[in-house]
């Protein structure tokens, strides 16, 4: 049996990657070995080990890294201490690939400490774009340390080939989070009122936003606009998912707090699993902020987006979205054309999703369980295009 090492260092993250680890446990072809790191094991951001414990998911290993200090001298000191951990849990595991997603700083040490021990990758979600964030760098990086390539879109297939990729590797098959909603089974408003302790109101504003870490310290001013913005929604209940374990995000949690406080049906949490998550955004009118799930997997639950900043700049969108500048009016006027509007209402309840195709953690496995001599992929040449 091959050992698979799936790696995860936050919650949405490990929401998306669930059925694929679901998927690995099952195969008589595969054997499971599972890291956790990041904001996982951090009780700030909503520690979430209790949950990956009660999907009866056996964790390897557990790397904490996350600082107590919120600047870039923490997150180096974080990644140093990822690179050392990675290379001990690596040396006692011997994991004959890795499977990694996306672009977090912990998901790249991941990366690097692999390459080190002759250990091939796997990647997901490779070739997209996000242009606000270090996000984009990071897995552009990780997908020259990568081996083989599972990617979300046609689009993106040929931008990992465009970076020296060979095309034989690289599969399209889709995103996994659009494929795990289609198998959630959604709690109502009451079930979630009843769970939380919450208030629905006839109209509700879900909030969640991270800091776009490329701009120079504007979270804290963004968070400000955005807070103005659904300040004037006043008879609306207002859902905020505390952000990503970036820098500056502690900043934007005080501000949570602080409005939460003061204001009525306002609500916080820190952490979601996927299910709450989604049921949430389900039973919401407008998805305010500027999280990935917001592009990808939210236009599938026909619930329009107001997507702010540049955090996202780059991705492919659904007109389900609409792009707003991080000022409280251009805000405001977004969300109100996401509820008055009865054409786009009626557009984002028709649209297709361009992140959405059958199969997508199946053809995954398949592939990986068919893959023989895995250690082969290690050297590996860059191939060309022609100019």
């Amino acid at each position: 049996m091959k050992k698979i090492c799936i790696i995860t260092g936050s919650r949405s993250e490990y929401g998306l990657l669930k059925n694929i680890i679901s998927a690995v446990k099952k195969s008589k072809k595969l054997q499971l070995q599972l890291i956790v790191t990041g904001s996982h094991l951090s009780n700030d951001f909503g520690s979430t080990v209790k949950q990956i414990i009660k999907d009866k998911f056996k964790i390897n290993n557990k790397i904490k890294i996350l600082q107590k200090k919120d600047n870039e001298k923490s997150l180096s000191t974080a990644m140093s201490i990822a690179l050392k951990q990675f290379s001990n849990s690596f040396k006692s595991l011997k994991p004959d690939l890795i499977l990694i997603l996306g672009d977090r700083y912990e998901i790249l040490a991941s990366a690097i400490t692999a390459l080190f021990n002759k250990i091939p990758i796997a990647h997901l979600h490779g070739g997209e774009r996000s242009e606000g964030a270090y996000d984009e760098s990071i897995r552009h990086a990780i997908t020259k340390f990568s081996h083989l390539h599972f990617v979300s879109n046609l689009s993106h297939k040929n931008r990992v080939i465009q970076l020296g990729e060979n095309k034989k590797n690289v599969f399209f098959t889709g995103s996994i989070g659009v494929e795990n909603i289609k198998r959630i089974k959604f709690f109502s408003k009451k079930y979630l009122e009843k769970k939380f302790k919450v208030k629905f109101n006839k109209k509700n504003l879900f909030i969640i936003f991270h800091p776009a870490t490329l701009e120079d310290n504007t979270q804290k001013k963004d968070m400000k606009e955005i807070l103005e913005a659904v300040s004037h929604f006043k008879d609306y209940s207002k859902f905020f998912v505390y952000p990503s374990a970036d820098l500056g995000g502690k900043s934007i949690i005080r501000l949570i707090n602080s409005f939460v406080k003061k204001n009525q049906f306002s609500y916080k949490f820190k952490s979601l699993d996927q299910t709450d998550y989604f049921s949430f955004v389900k039973n919401c009118n407008v998805v305010i902020g500027n999280s990935s799930s917001g592009i990808i997997e939210v236009p599938s639950l026909k619930v329009g987006v107001v997507n702010i900043g540049d955090r996202q700049r780059g991705r492919i969108k659904s007109k389900a979205v609409i792009d707003s500048k991080p000022n409280s009016i251009s805000i405001r006027k977004s969300i109100k054309k996401i509820i008055l509007d009865k054409n786009f209402q009626k557009k984002v309840k028709t649209l297709k999703n361009p992140y959405d195709f059958n199969g997508t953690s199946k053809k995954i496995i398949n592939i990986i369980e068919k893959k023989n001599n895995l250690n082969k992929l290690i050297k590996k040449r860059f191939f060309d295009i022609k100019i």
